[in-house]
């Protein structure tokens, strides 16, 4: 028996709470959310508190108003900032929190603005919570990132469906690639994880010095530096307990030896960027650097990106994922990086986690960088697998073997 919309949401809104977080009884809750996101909210919120949760803080967010300072500000005002955001973030951390962010953006919403001012309010964003984010990528708290859909998203994805029709059917898509279309989800969450921890042992196992990514437009060998670790679906934080950072997840991923990337790589999909789409474009790296790239779309857009920094031209993360996937299979373009690297193997431009190398966790800078592992302002996932993608996993000796084949697990 298929569950109505209102059963769904509220297994979505379970799912945030006892599998994306594992919200643990007298834990706080950070929640940063869309106003359009409301009725999920209100749900995420009655389910912390029967959880036990003695306070859920709710910080509000309208992706209009981000819209209207870019249209409007003064020119030299975009480095501002609302301190207060970043200092409630921090004392979470420092209490134990948990935060679950909840996002409904439209792709397109800066399309049209000034680049250079929508470069520097992410900058000084970034660089304002770079602490906080460094908190993150440590996994020093539970954390999960999910999707709401809002009209403007759900019509680029349902292009010719009306407004209506688009919303219902991104909330299927929704439901279904998060499982909470399903009565058992929590449980079918339960051995995803478990699938996935199985798949990154036998990765870890293998020790391989390099990934070798080759099909018609990319040939790509991303270097591994020695202890790199797999990991894939939950993560543990810092008080051992359980949580799934992203929902959905299909990935397996570790970290690349910032400087032993070498090769050309073509986007297998469009990259949304803070309201900036990024479309059909390419990267050439020389030992671990961009040295040069193109863009059909948005080239601007990555131009800024790749400038934000030092670290923000090398990478911090390679991921693997199959064709089979669920969220591939959906055969949707989502346009929504939560998404879409979830239906394809990814790489992420700049900061590398800290937990995905031997030795990681708690370094310096100086001793992160000597690990091989990317320090960054910004971490920018976009998706280079494909139905005709093949990865070898490469040996220290020089010696390889098919790891993937036209997109899939070789075994």
């Amino acid at each position: 028996m298929s569950l109505t919309f209102d059963e769904k949401l509220s297994n979505y809104a379970s799912l945030l709470i006892h599998v994306g977080v594992n919200l643990q009884k007298g834990q706080r809750l950070l929640l940063r959310a869309p106003i359009t996101a409301a009725p999920l909210v209100r749900k995420v919120v009655a389910e912390a508190y029967k959880q036990g949760s003695p306070f859920v803080d709710v910080h509000w967010d309208d992706e209009e108003l981000t819209k209207l300072r870019f249209e409007h500000a003064p020119a030299d005002s975009f480095e501002e900032q609302a301190k207060w955001r970043f200092d409630a973030s921090m004392e979470g951390v420092e209490r134990g929190d948990a935060l679950l962010t909840i996002r409904a953006q439209d792709p397109d919403l800066l399309k049209g603005q000034n680049p250079e001012h929508v470069s520097t309010a992410i900058r000084s964003t970034q660089t304002l919570f770079k602490p906080f984010s460094e908190h993150i990528t440590a996994h020093s708290i539970s954390w999960c990132l999910v999707a709401y859909p809002v009209e403007s998203w759900a019509k680029k994805v349902f292009a010719d469906e009306s407004a209506d029709t688009a919303i219902e059917l991104l909330w299927d898509a929704i439901f279904a690639t998060t499982r909470a279309d399903q009565a058992n989800a929590v449980e079918l969450w339960k051995q995803h994880q478990i699938d996935l921890a199985a798949r990154a042992k036998v990765l870890n196992d293998k020790h391989y010095a390099a990934l070798h990514f080759k099909n018609a437009t990319t040939d790509l060998t991303v270097g591994l530096p020695d202890g790199h670790i797999w990991h894939g679906g939950g993560a543990v934080n810092r008080a051992g307990q359980d949580f799934v950072p992203n929902m959905p997840t299909e990935e397996v991923f570790t970290l690349p030896d910032k400087d032993q990337v070498d090769g050309l790589v073509r986007s297998s999909k469009p990259l949304s960027y803070n309201g900036n789409l990024i479309d059909n474009f390419e990267l050439t790296f020389e030992k671990g650097k961009v040295v040069s790239y193109k863009a059909e779309v948005g080239e601007d857009t990555l131009k800024n990106l790749l400038e934000s920094d030092e670290g923000a031209s090398r990478l911090g993360e390679v991921a693997l994922v199959p064709n089979s996937s669920p969220v591939s299979q959906s055969n949707i373009l989502f346009y929504h990086t939560l998404f879409d690297e979830n239906a394809a193997s990814h790489i992420a431009l700049g900061q590398a986690y800290s937990f995905t190398v031997k030795g990681g966790e708690g370094a310096a800078p100086d001793e992160f960088a000597k690990l091989g592992a990317n320090s960054s302002l910004v971490h920018v996932d976009f998706m280079i697998g494909s139905a005709d993608m093949d990865v070898d996993g490469v040996f220290a000796d020089g010696s390889r073997e098919p790891l993937m084949r036209s997109g899939e697990w070789t075994s």
